[in-house]
């Protein structure tokens, strides 16, 4: 498994998404609490930027058509199915690394 530095822990403001792209990938990450994610960053429903939608919690609802996923597992939350892929994200310090193999 080999991680990729993403970015500075101090460019993801705390209960708000980020957009990267990633390997060919967009990638929402999120800051919540003491915990960093990272999920598919394209809703599953039409496409929609997930990192730009509002977090509750761990609950990040898509800015288009109000899809909810939890970001720590990438499981919708009306269907109960994962939905978005996920992957695994590691604070070394003050840097945040991420590998793009999907959970």
């Amino acid at each position: 498994m080999s991680y990729r530095l993403l970015c500075q822990l101090s460019e993801l403001v705390p209960e708000q998404g980020k957009e990267f792209l990633v390997e060919g990938r967009i990638v929402a990450v999120f800051r919540a609490g003491d915990l960093v994610h990272a999920v598919d960053g394209m809703c599953a429903h039409q496409g929609g930027p997930i990192a730009q939608g509002d977090l509750v919690g761990k609950c990040v609802t898509c800015p288009w058509h109000g899809w909810q996923y939890d970001v720590a597992s990438g499981t919708n939350l009306l269907t109960g199915k994962q939905m978005l892929d996920c992957f695994r994200v590691e604070v070394r310090g003050q840097e945040v690394w991420i590998e793009m193999q999907a959970e």
